[in-house]
């Protein structure tokens, strides 16, 4: 903070507590608080029970001004200097909300599966008085489809400070868990913070990023908070959700989507019975993926597979809108083109989908700042 910039703050602070003393009431002549000391100068002050009833009401206002001042100065120190600032309390329980289907239709391009089937599971979720276990949603596709997007979207959503929340954890499998040695501490670090945030929180939210890098002892660990409710413990995780994102199956998630347009078929008649069965082979593979050597998938705990499809041309030009409406930025068609036509387009012959999604066009529109 500059030198000049304090003195002006501290001056605000005090003109804005003086301010408030000054018209708290029950003030001397001289505009200073009486004190008990001026009801007994009086006449009365001998009068027994009266002065004493008059001293004890100074004495209680007093006591009240001094507590509002000490609440108002708490604020401007807050306020002025970021210090002090207590966090709000966090609502532990959001209730379903029709603004989480408006705006995934709004601002998630080219995904009407996943719309759907977040939308559906989650409402269906929050309003549900007693549900038997933890919603548990597994996110595939592409890099920059909308995964993170969405896991983002539906902590704003469910929380007043979104992922800020301290209702919400985030777990990055190579940031948080990266070496295999030290599994079995990871796997009672990840089964604490789970237990604390359940029981601080009655609506929890746990994400879990590049979960196909997790070691699948990892996702063997936190069965017992995706499972039935067995009610032997003390801790009822029934209330959380858990989020899984993960590339794997994209592969088998392009190929339906490129299969349906080179027979000429919209790539909203692809329905989650035609791609789920296909998305589950794949997720079985005997490949080096957690899913395949834990027992998430032969228990039966994930709730819902949920594809991304790739996107393109037109998809990558509405997050080139988006990004500039974010920014308060004009834009022309000729501009969002433009952006579109710096990505990189896959198959080779058909150059159909975006190779990176919609990830990094908010970065590319700084081509077109002033």
């Amino acid at each position: 903070m500059g030198q000049g910039r304090l003195p002006a703050r501290l001056g605000l602070a005090c003109c804005l507590l003086l301010l408030l003393l000054g018209g708290s009431g029950g003030l001397g002549s001289r505009g200073m608080p009486r004190g008990p000391w001026e009801e007994e100068q009086g006449p009365v002050a001998e009068g027994g029970p009266w002065g004493r009833a008059r001293y004890e009401a100074v004495k209680k206002h007093l006591g009240a001004v001094g507590a509002l001042s000490k609440q108002y100065w708490q604020y401007l120190v807050c306020k002025v200097w970021q210090e002090g600032c207590e966090e709000e309390e966090e609502e532990e329980e959001s209730s379903p909300s029709p603004g989480l289907e408006a705006d995934l239709n709004g601002q998630l391009h080219g995904q009407h599966l996943a719309k759907e089937v977040v939308v559906r599971a989650v409402q269906g979720f929050l309003q549900s008085p007693q549900p038997q276990k933890a919603l548990v949603l597994s996110f595939h596709g592409w890099s920059g489809t909308g995964k993170n997007f969405v896991a983002r979207m539906l902590a704003s959503h469910l929380y007043r400070h979104g992922l800020k929340s301290k209702c919400v954890r985030v777990f990055i499998s190579l940031f948080h868990f990266p070496y295999h040695k030290y599994v079995d501490s990871y796997k009672a670090q990840l089964k604490k913070q789970i237990s604390e945030t359940v029981q601080l929180c009655k609506q929890s939210l746990f994400i879990f990023d590049e979960a196909e890098k997790l070691h699948f002892s990892l996702l063997d660990a936190i069965k017992p908070f995706m499972a039935r409710y067995d009610n032997k413990g003390q801790v009822d995780y029934r209330r959380s959700i858990f989020l899984f994102l993960s590339n794997l199956g994209g592969n088998t998630i392009n190929e339906v989507a490129l299969d349906f347009w080179r027979a000429g078929r919209a790539r909203e008649e692809i329905s989650m019975e035609f791609l789920e069965q296909r998305l589950r082979l794949e997720l079985l593979e005997p490949a080096e993926n957690s899913y395949a050597h834990s027992h998430l998938l032969e228990e039966n705990l994930i709730d819902f597979f949920v594809p991304f499809l790739p996107l393109e041309y037109h998809h990558v030009k509405l997050c080139a809108r988006d990004a500039f409406l974010a920014r308060g930025l004009p834009y022309t068609e000729a501009a969002l083109d433009e952006v579109a036509r710096m990505m990189v387009f896959v198959p080779k012959e058909e150059k159909l989908f975006s190779a990176q999604g919609c990830k990094s066009v908010s970065q590319r529109i700084n081509y077109f700042l002033p």
